[in-house]
């Protein structure tokens, strides 16, 4: 009798927090919002930003900036690379599905190194990772110099 008492309780406590979660925080006329909405005015402590205001869900969906529309995204810091390829930056230069130019894919055992699809496993100016050069006289087998000598 105990426990459905408690389990009864914590069904009231959560229904109770989603019904708090659904409803709006901020209730505020529309004369409030014009009052916020002047740029020119410095934003006190206890004012919030005017795009805070909103409520529900389809007006704080995130809006997201694709390079295809904005190109200088992508030679921002944090980007993944300063090519715009498909709405989304990459580097050109060794991306394995954008190798030199957009939309260019290198083979499953292939790498892209300065642009060029490469084979990491034989290939002697690249072998087992881009710019790793062999010695002159040694092969390249398995990602490694001079493997078999």
């Amino acid at each position: 009798m105990k426990s459905s008492t408690i389990l009864f309780t914590l069904l009231v406590l959560i229904a109770l927090a989603n019904i708090q979660s659904a409803t709006p925080m901020v209730k505020q006329s529309h004369v409030s919002v014009e009052k916020h909405s002047t740029n020119d005015l410095p934003l006190q402590r206890d004012e919030e930003q005017p795009h805070l205001l909103r409520s529900g869900r389809f007006l704080a969906s995130k809006v997201t900036t694709t390079c295809d529309k904005y190109p200088p995204i992508c030679r921002a810091k944090g980007s993944a690379g300063p090519d715009c390829c498909r709405k989304q930056c990459v580097n050109v230069m060794t991306d394995k599905l954008n190798c030199g130019k957009c939309g260019k894919k290198c083979k499953y055992s292939e790498m892209c190194c300065q642009g060029k699809c490469v084979n990491p496993s034989v290939d002697e100016k690249h072998c087992g990772k881009c710019n790793q050069k062999c010695k002159k006289g040694s092969s390249c087998l398995y990602g490694l110099c001079s493997y078999a000598n």
